[in-house]
Parts: C-alpha cells; structure tokens; sequence
C-alpha cells in the first residue's frame, strides 16, 4: 500500500477521535478515558516546559525624582494623607497649624424651600432663611400679581442668598424664582438696596388629550396604563355606568376618552377633569359629553337624570303607609294617597331633589299646602304646613328648606303628609325612584354642538 495513503485513513480515523470529550458526562466510558488522559498529557507538558517558580523575576528600579518633579509628587500627597488615605492616619498638626476660631460661611448659599398645605408664604420664606423685612417684601411683590393662597402644595422655590455681615443676622436675599401659576413664573431679584419682581409669561397649548383602546381584562387598568389620570378613569366608569351596565362590557369592547390638557412652553404637562367619555359597545357607540353644568349629555343634547328621593324631614317616623286605610277623621276607608311623617309643629322639610314650586297656598283639607315640579311629569306635595319658606314660581335645590310641619287643615295632630305623583297618579314615595330626560335648546344646544366638535376633532394621542 503506498504510505501517502496510509497516512491520510491515520489523519481521517484521527480527525472523527473526540480528543477533548466533556469530563462532566459519560464518566468511565472510553471516550472519558481518552480526554482524561489527554488532559494529565497537557498538565505534564505546562509543568515541564515552565519556568522554575524559585527564580526571581529581574525589574529595572525607578530613578529618583529631583527638583520640581519631586515637589508636585510630594504636593499630591499631602492630601490624600491628611484625608487618612487607606490606612487611618492622619498628619499632626504642627507650630505653623493655627486653629480657627470659627469656620468661614460661604459668600452666597443655594437653598430650596417647599410650599406645605396650610403654610403662608411668608412664614415659609423665614424658616428657609430670610429676613423679615425680605419675607414682607417678597410677599407684597407676589400678591401685586397672584393670590397668595393660589400657590399649590409643593410648589418649590429656589432662592440664593447673600454674604451677612456678622452671624447674628440673616443672610439676604439676593434671588428667587417663583412658579406662581403654570402659565407663569416670577423672579424676586435684589438691585441696590431694594427687591424687584419680574414677570415672564409661559406660553401654554390647551389642546385635550383623547385616548383611546381595547377595553381587555380590565376598563379600569387599561386606561390607567394608557396615562388616563385616576379621576378621569373614575368619572369615565361613572358616566357610562348611566348608559351601559359596566358588569356588560366586554374586552374586545373600546374607549373613548378625552381630558383636559395644559402643555407648557417649559415642558410641564398636568392633566385635568374629564370631558368627554365615549364607548363602543356591541356595535352600539355612546358619546357623552359633561355640559357647563356638569351633566352628562348625549351627543344629540340628550341626557337622562336618575336617582331617588329623600325624606324631607330628617329623623321622623312614617306615622301612615301609602294605600287603603280608615279615615280617623271621616270614618271610612279611602285611598291614602302619600305618606304621614310624624313630626313636631315647625320641623323643617327640605325639597327631595331640585324643582321649581308650582303652588304655595290653602287647598282643603290639606290645610297649608306646597306643590313642586321635578321635571319628566313628577311632582311632589306636602300637606297640613305650618309655614312656607318659598313662594311659587321659584327654583329650588335639593335639601333646600322650603315649608315647616304643622296641623293646618283636616288633621288629628302636627304632622306632614307628603304625595308624589307621576303623570298626575299618585305612587308610594318611600324607595320611590325617577328618571326624567333634560334638552338642550337654542344658544346652549348651538354652544353644545360646537363643544362636540371641537372634542371629537382631537386625534387620538396627539
């Protein structure tokens, strides 16, 4: 057999050898074996081939440093030394050491002062270090342009202040600047012997902010992390719980919001109230915007109002339930049309919800007699009063007072027999609930339109 050939099969069986086989694994195979003894093979060849450890290793001293070299060496030890360096010691002090009597203040210093609730900005400027007659200055320079009590919690102040002549008086005040409403900054500065202010104005975008997204597990954590603040997410949920049932939205449901948003000229950003709260909802869209009086309105100008009544007379006990029963007074039994409360001659009653008195006067038996309108056909009545706190054709509000209780006409005793109607029928006012639907018309539905378009104009993150 030629012996080029023999020796490429030797490099080929070579080649398909794992020489260096993982000694983790397979241990006591063959293949272990052979890297085992490859490795004590490569162990020996190291220690055979390398320099005794005995033999000292030959380095080339530093020359000596003379004359200026050596004085800028030395001065860079100096400190480090005194500091203790790494080892703890410290130079001693010597006959050219004098000790201070005090330690010198600095020229000017920087401090930062803090607004806290309740706090004034005088008593502030004090604690932080100034004089009283710099507070008194700075204040009155302040309040020539803003409210003082305008000033939010927080609202930090940095200030410099000057060289005294002596420490048993406060430093002065040399500068300050003053954030004193987002679209406005000042700056108390010192000129001569006398503080100046001025003002700098800070252009500020109005522009809301609209976010929308898929509603997923959770409405309430996916607007929180798309940046929708924890009010705004509050009041979104309320406002569309009135259209839609909040357990009835779905994850692949979307929302719609937009926020109040002031974008600074600086690069401050703060967020403000809901404005508009929109909901795609089983190929249904709600659109509700809040009106100037803070009701929830349709993009049509519609909204719908709900809620309950409450008691006019606080504290009381219903004396008669709403229905049939026997007259103490005429003998027979009749329809009662309302509730009596049991209560003392001139207890106040207070209007159960907001309406507008439609009567204030005598009617029959029900002595002294007041009549409300609530809106949607609801009206309330009260009989047997003692006196009237309002008069006809006025608005109320609710919990306002507007009648005392008394015993006028057909009654066995002080009390308040109170009736509501819907649709002029008479129905048990204990637990009763209303819903009444409010339009807006002419100038306040042309001002509505034109609100909702400006909203639904913003774009979605810009």
């Amino acid at each position: 057999m030629p012996q080029s050939g023999r020796v490429e099969r030797l490099r080929a069986a070579a080649a398909q050898v794992d020489w260096v086989p993982d000694l983790g694994t397979r241990i006591g195979s063959r293949d272990w074996w052979r890297g085992a003894a490859t490795c004590a093979a490569l162990c020996v060849t190291a220690f055979a081939i390398a320099p005794p450890l005995t033999t000292p290793l030959l380095s080339q001293t530093a020359a000596p440093m003379i004359g200026t070299d050596r004085e800028e060496a030395r001065a860079q030890m100096i400190a480090p030394l005194a500091w203790g360096a790494d080892t703890g010691r410290h130079m001693a002090s010597n006959d050219l050491v004098r000790p201070l009597a005090e330690a010198p203040e600095r020229p000017i210093e920087q401090r930062t002062a803090t607004v806290g609730h309740g706090d004034s900005l005088g008593d502030m400027l004090q604690r932080a270090g100034l004089s009283e007659r710099d507070a008194q200055d700075t204040v009155a320079l302040v309040a020539t342009t803003v409210p003082l009590d305008t000033l939010k919690p927080g609202t930090q102040i940095p200030m410099t202040l000057g060289r005294r002549p002596n420490r048993s008086v406060a430093r002065p005040l040399e500068a300050l600047s003053l954030r004193a409403r987002f679209d406005l900054a000042l700056d108390v500065k010192r000129v001569g012997d006398r503080l100046v202010m001025e003002r700098h104005a800070i252009a500020v975008d109005d522009t809301p902010l609209r976010i929308t997204g898929t509603v997923g597990s959770s409405l309430y954590r996916s607007a929180r992390a798309a940046g929708v603040p924890i009010r705004a997410v509050e009041s979104y949920i309320k406002a569309i719980a009135s259209k839609v049932a909040v357990g009835q939205i779905d994850s692949n449901d979307t929302y719609d919001l937009i926020v109040e948003r002031q974008r600074a000229a600086t690069g401050e950003t703060q967020l403000g109230k809901l404005l508009f709260a929109g909901l795609g909802h089983a190929g249904r869209k709600t659109q509700l915007v809040q009106w100037n009086d803070g009701t929830w309105y349709e993009a049509s100008g519609q909204a719908e109002r709900q809620g309950q009544f409450t008691m006019p007379v606080s504290m009381a006990r219903v004396t008669s339930s709403f229905g049939m029963r026997f007259h103490p007074l005429l003998g027979f039994s009749r329809m009662h049309k309302g509730i009596d409360i049991g209560t003392a001659t001139g207890t106040p009653i207070h209007a159960p919800a907001d309406g507008v008195v439609a009567f204030a006067g005598r009617s029959g038996g029900y002595g002294n007699f007041l009549k409300m309108a609530h809106g949607g056909a609801i009206v309330t009545c009260y009989g047997h009063l003692s006196r009237f706190a309002v008069r006809a054709g006025q608005r109320v509000s609710r919990g306002q007072v507007i009648a005392y209780s008394g015993n006028s006409g057909l009654s066995t005793g002080p009390h308040l027999h109170w009736e509501v109607l819907r649709n002029g029928v008479a129905v048990n006012p204990r637990g009763f609930s209303f819903s009444s639907v409010a339009t807006l018309s002419g100038e306040q539905m042309r001002a509505f339109r034109a609100k909702v378009s400006g909203l639904l104009a913003v774009k979605p993150g810009a």
